[in-house]
C-alpha cells in the first residue's frame, strides 16, 4: 500500500468524536473570574402565530486566559461540565466591543452654577 492509503485508512479506524455543537453570541458579564456569560440570539417562529420572534438564552462560558470583555462578540463550543452551569468554553473573539470614549468633564460656568 502506499504511503497516502495507509494515512486515509488509519484515518478512518480511528474512533470519531461527537461533533461539538458552536454558538456565536455577545459577552453580557465578565464578574467572575475566568467565566464569561454570553447571550445567544435566535429567531424562531411563534408556535401559534407563526410570526418570526427573536428568542434569547444565556450561556456560562469558561475564558481560561480572561480575554473577553462585555459587549465582544464571541464563538463558544460545548465541552464536559466545568463546574455545576459551565458547560461551554471560549473559542475565539470574533468581534472586539468598541472602549467607551473617555468624556473630559465640563468646567461649570457661572451661568449653570445660579
Amino acid at each position: 500500500m502506499s504511503e497516502p492509503a495507509m494515512e486515509a485508512q488509519a484515518a478512518a479506524e480511528a474512533p470519531k468524536r461527537g461533533h461539538k455543537q458552536e454558538k456565536v453570541g455577545v459577552v453580557v458579564s465578565t464578574k467572575m473570574r475566568k467565566t464569561i456569560v454570553v447571550e445567544v440570539e435566535r429567531r424562531a417562529p411563534h408556535p401559534l402565530y407563526k410570526k418570526v420572534v427573536a428568542r434569547r438564552k444565556k450561556f456560562y462560558a469558561h475564558d481560561e486566559e480572561e480575554v473577553a470583555r462585555v459587549g465582544d462578540v464571541v464563538r463558544i463550543v460545548e465541552s464536559r461540565p466545568l463546574s455545576r452551569l459551565k458547560r461551554w468554553r471560549l473559542v475565539e473573539v470574533i468581534r472586539r466591543a468598541a472602549l467607551p470614549e473617555m468624556v473630559e468633564p465640563v468646567e461649570p460656568t457661572e451661568e449653570l452654577t445660579s
